[in-house]
C-alpha cells in the first residue's frame, strides 16, 4: 500500500492523517508542500481527481487570502495564488491508487483508508 500526503507538520489534521495512513500499513511519501510546492498544473490535477475546484481547496481564513483579495478570483487566479503562497492550499491532501482525498473529516479519512484497502 502506497500513499502520498501533502502535509504541513504544524497542522493537526495532517498529523492525524499521516498517523492513520501509517497505522493502516501504508508506505507514505510525505510532501511538505510549504517548501516543496506543487505546480499549478499538479494542483489542478490533484483537485480534479479529488472532485474539488480550486475554490473548494483554498484556505479562505489565511491572511494572504484577504490581502490578495481572492473572494471574486477565478480558479486560475486561485491556483496561481496557491503556488505563490502555499499556505493557502487546504490540507491534508492524500493520494492513493484508489483515490485522491482531502482528508479533513472522519468520513474523508475513512474514504482514504478504503482507497488503500482497494489496492492491497
Amino acid at each position: 500500500m502506497d500513499a502520498t500526503i501533502y502535509y504541513n507538520p504544524s497542522c493537526s489534521k495532517s498529523r492525524h492523517a499521516l498517523e492513520t495512513l501509517r497505522e493502516a500499513g501504508a508506505e507514505v511519501n510525505v510532501v511538505e508542500y510549504l517548501t516543496d510546492t506543487p505546480s499549478k498544473d499538479e494542483l489542478r490535477k490533484l483537485f480534479a481527481s479529488a472532485g474539488l475546484t480550486a475554490r473548494d481547496a483554498i484556505r479562505t481564513g489565511e491572511p494572504e487570502y484577504a490581502r490578495l483579495g481572492l473572494d471574486d478570483a477565478d480558479d486560475e487566479a486561485l491556483l496561481e495564488a496557491m503556488v505563490a503562497h502555499p499556505s493557502l492550499i487546504q490540507r491534508p491532501l492524500v493520494v492513493t491508487e484508489g483515490a485522491v482525498v482531502m482528508a479533513r473529516t472522519k468520513e474523508s479519512i475513512d474514504a482514504m483508508i478504503r482507497g488503500l484497502s482497494a489496492h492491497e
